[in-house]
């Protein structure tokens, strides 16, 4: 494909990208397929000659985009929303044109810079203390924050994870020389929620290092009086408790931990307190919805995700330290091929993160920004919860059905008042029928429907 051809397919292709989105709401959100569908479309070997564009794209309109489920569309209430945008569309276009693999500064010196600036603008907007900003004037303590866009939370949840085994098992060697590594960390043990995500477990199954799931109470909340019975009970039983995830906006009820009771026993057991917003963040550069986030200044690294309420297409989850060092010394490698351009702001992101290379992330987000500004992000938030609301009072209303909990920012948790097999038997039915879907959930073993509006 020359340049020429480019602008042609390249502009039927937006015309067509702005046609689909425009009628998305008629179409159905689940594909009507069963497993196997496009491998049997599809031929067994890759073409030995080249084909023409037109050829591919009818074979993309025709095969694959009828087994696409949208999650763009207004009736995709499942999980949590990914959101697109016009402008996020394009910032992607632009990257992906760039071609750049900015893992340092001399390979991209505007992505790196670009990344701390908007990463800076997004902290300064969700109201996150100072240490968590790179453009901070030096601190007395000397440690630096910033932030970085992970690919996900789940990435950031576990650079976390590791971040936190580094600087603990750092310590205990420093404490006990003679004792093996393998030894010291097979007593570390990090915590969450019950409600936590499951990329938390992973993170941990991923370090090598025990994980507590911790009761919350009624409303799906982790308190400080259930974290502090499982601390001492593993302290008598010799563990090494150096983690804390602690959630606001759970998968499965949109309830969040409490960071002022959970945070001064954090920092009193000297563990990383990681804050996992990865739904509920951008709700935050709402002031009226910062309630959640009282304690945030105990916290040593916060997430969220920019491409579920922020209207930036996925993937796209900046996160914050307040010890930039503290994170780059589990993951900094030297070799004679990566120049270090770190000056104590400009910074090598590939020593923030687990792969090498890196995209051109915050190029998006910076053209969402600056599209929408601070306040058309406000306003598109607050519909997401005015619409909640609208849904949580029609629950209230019908004598069929009632709510699991009170309901938070956008996503409503309700069940139907029969046996626990009903509430199975309407997810299934209500997501078969593919014109909308809805999650599953469970609460005090009890089934249930999550309905999240934010698309």
């Amino acid at each position: 494909m020359n340049s020429e051809e480019f602008r042609k397919h390249g502009k039927a292709m937006i015309d067509f990208i702005a046609d689909f989105l425009e009628t998305i709401e008629k179409r159905r959100v689940v594909p009507d397929v069963k497993p196997g569908f496009l491998l049997h479309q599809l031929p067994n070997e890759a073409p030995s000659q080249s084909e023409n564009f037109d050829a591919i794209f009818e074979d993309f309109e025709k095969k694959v985009l009828p087994g696409v489920t949208l999650w763009g569309s207004p009736h995709f209430h499942a999980f949590f929303p990914s959101s697109i945008s016009y402008p996020g569309i394009l910032g992607e276009l632009m990257s992906a044109s760039l071609a750049g693999v900015g893992f340092n500064w001399l390979c991209n010196p505007s992505s790196t810079e670009l990344e701390i600036m908007v990463l800076d603008w997004l902290g300064k907007m969700l109201d996150l203390p100072k240490e968590f900003l790179a453009m901070t004037p030096a601190r007395e303590d000397g440690r630096r924050g910033g932030g970085v866009i992970q690919g996900t939370a789940s990435e950031a949840t576990l650079v976390a994870v590791l971040a936190a085994r580094t600087a603990t098992l750092t310590q205990l060697q420093n404490e006990h020389p003679g004792v093996a590594e393998g030894v010291l960390m097979s007593k570390m043990v990090a915590y969450t929620s019950k409600h936590a995500h499951s990329s938390v477990e992973k993170a941990a199954r991923i370090a090598g290092v025990k994980l507590r799931s911790v009761e919350t109470d009624d409303a799906g909340s982790l308190r400080g009086e259930q974290f502090l019975e499982c601390l001492k009970a593993d302290k008598e039983a010799g563990l090494i408790p150096f983690f804390l995830c602690a959630t606001l906006g759970t998968t499965t009820l949109c309830s969040y931990d409490n960071l002022k009771e959970l945070g001064p026993l954090a920092v009193k057991e000297k563990m990383w307190l990681h804050v996992d917003a990865a739904y509920a963040g951008p709700a935050f550069t709402c002031p009226e919805m910062r309630a959640p986030m009282q304690g945030i200044e105990l916290a040593d690294s916060f997430n969220c995700n920019a491409h579920k309420m922020m209207m930036t297409n996925f993937d796209c989850a900046p996160m914050w330290v307040k010890d930039r060092d503290a994170l780059m010394r589990a993951f900094t490698l030297e070799r004679i091929y990566y120049p270090d351009d770190d000056t104590g702001v400009v910074t090598e992101f590939r020593n923030w993160q687990i792969p090498l290379g890196r995209r051109f992330r915050s190029l998006k987000l910076w053209f969402v920004i600056r599209s929408y500004g601070i306040e058309g992000i406000q306003k598109e938030i607050r519909e997401h919860v005015r619409l909640a609301k609208v849904f949580e009072e029609m629950v209230k209303q019908d004598d069929d059905f009632e709510l699991v909990v009170d309901t938070n920012f956008g996503l409503v948790c309700f069940r139907y008042k029969g046996s626990e097999e009903d509430n199975k038997n309407l997810v299934d039915i209500l997501n078969a029928e593919g014109k909308i879907l809805v999650t599953p959930g469970i609460h005090k073993g009890r089934r249930n429907s999550g309905c999240c509006l934010g698309d």
